[in-house]
């Protein structure tokens, strides 16, 4: 069995994971019923004897001690951390592995990246090395941080890079919140695009996730609990809406966005942890769904939502799933990718679902989904046979597509217009290391990548649908 290693960096990356973990522990509740560590929980835990003068752990197969979260925490602020380990998740994390500062990064990913970076490489690397060295076979580094403020986005990224340096055979795989226009973050547009420039260089993976769409999504689940459909009622301790087992007992408004991330990390890293008749390697998602190495965007779509919210719905009809996914209301970013090109997709599904549903359903929907010419089989599947807790089946779909770039193009064009007028410019010119350079060459960076979806969009009108197969020559 492999291993992962989730690395929550800065507020909103510690806020998500401290979710996720929080979720993946009652989804091995529900189904470990007899105490026992076994492999699906060694895949993201370990299983500490504290008995043991060093604390070493136990063997797969033996009752459960303590499990400690395989992760990593570091923020330059202290709130956050310290939150988590006054909740009721603060045993599950092994406090050798949280990395802390004071005074914070103030929004500029030049502190992040290169104060802090600098300042903390070593204490970093070696909480990187140890949670490596904790693992049989470890295959994946989950990568949770925010682009918009200065801890996630700068030392974020520096971690990425600590990461590929030090693990360059380890999969890398990076989920990234972007903020919305109406973002509170003034310089949120540079540290944005400063961070993208890593994350094109340095990730094998990127999930981007943006907080508009998670708003949209938040509110359909509110109109859900209101009524607005026959029989739906929303349960009082969803997963959305409860604050259990968040940073408080009080719900606060951005709870309900950190837990569409949590399901989505729950789902991606399902098969994983669970057996299934179809099982997807972590590895094989970058294998299958990144032809181009900077086109490592994937755009992540879940159904059903109400997945996410525990409403008492009549479920939804399994080949709707399957519509649902490729809809843009359930895009995790403001797209329709059914209006873009797709470069390859992969369908995750869970819960009682049979290999001949999804083959089913793919050819449903084949026609209505423009592929590539090149990659017209471009479908990467798995099936996990534990489905969410509560719910009969749900489907996380990862499409490499072309719907990203409008999201890239109002990134730059919001970075343009406050670099134009060079303003708050001093605030990163003042960070030493920082040179103006690299925010023309994070700017053209970025626009090599736009440029290069841009090229590939242009083959969608020369696409012939149902073009028929070649025929070899006898």
């Amino acid at each position: 069995m492999t291993q992962s290693v989730v690395v929550q960096v800065g507020q909103c990356g510690n806020q998500v994971g401290c979710r996720f973990w929080d979720l993946a522990l009652r989804e091995h509740a529900h189904v470990n019923k007899r105490g026992l560590y076994d492999e699906a929980l060694s895949s993201f835990f370990r299983n500490v004897d504290l008995r043991k003068s060093d604390g070493g752990d136990c063997c797969v197969g033996g009752r459960i001690q303590h499990l400690k979260a395989r992760a990593v925490l570091i923020d330059m602020e202290e709130g956050v951390v310290n939150g988590i380990l006054q909740g009721p998740l603060r045993e599950v994390f092994d406090s050798t592995q949280l990395l802390t500062d004071v005074s914070g990064s103030g929004n500029n990913w030049a502190v992040g990246h290169l104060t802090y970076g600098s300042a903390y490489r070593e204490a970093i690397v070696n909480k990187l090395r140890k949670a490596a060295e904790h693992c049989d076979c470890l295959q994946c580094f989950f990568l949770i941080h925010s682009m918009g403020g200065g801890t996630g986005s700068g030392l974020g990224t520096r971690v990425l890079s600590l990461l590929e340096e030090e693990f360059p055979d380890v999969c890398r795989i990076v989920t990234a919140m972007y903020p919305s226009a109406e973002d509170d973050v003034i310089t949120s547009p540079y540290n944005s695009v400063l961070a993208m420039r890593e994350l094109t260089e340095h990730a094998d993976c990127v999930l981007p996730v943006e907080n508009q769409s998670l708003v949209d999504i938040v509110n359909k689940i509110s109109v859900m609990s209101h009524g607005a459909k026959p029989g739906s009622v929303l349960r009082k301790d969803s997963t959305v809406t409860s604050g259990q087992g968040s940073l408080s007992p009080t719900e606060k408004p951005f709870d309900a966005m950190n837990n569409i991330v949590a399901n989505l990390l729950l789902n991606i890293t399902s098969s994983a942890r669970f057996e299934g008749s179809l099982n997807m390697d972590l590895n094989e998602i970058a294998m299958n769904l990144v032809p181009f190495p900077r086109l490592h965007y994937l755009v992540p779509s879940l159904t059903p939502l109400y997945t996410l919210a525990d409403v008492n719905i009549p479920t939804r009809r399994l080949d709707q799933m399957f519509s649902d996914a490729f809809s843009k209301d359930h895009q995790l970013i403001r797209a329709d990718p059914k209006r873009s090109l797709y470069l390859a997709c992969a369908l995750m599904v869970r819960g009682n679902v049979q290999v001949s549903d999804l083959r089913r359903n793919i050819e449903r929907l084949r026609p209505s989904l423009p592929f590539v010419s090149w990659n017209q089989e471009g479908w990467k599947t798995g099936l996990c046979s534990v489905p969410p807790v509560g719910h009969s089946h749900s489907l996380l779909a990862l499409a490499n597509n072309t719907c990203v770039k409008p999201t890239f193009m109002e990134l730059r064009d919001r970075f343009t217009k406050l670099y134009r007028k060079k303003a708050h410019l001093h605030h990163y010119l003042d960070v030493d290391g920082m040179e103006q350079s690299i925010f023309s060459e994070s700017l053209s960076s970025l626009s090599e990548l736009i440029d290069e979806y841009h090229q590939l969009d242009a083959t969608k009108a020369r696409l012939i649908p149902d073009a028929p197969r070649l025929s070899i020559a006898r």
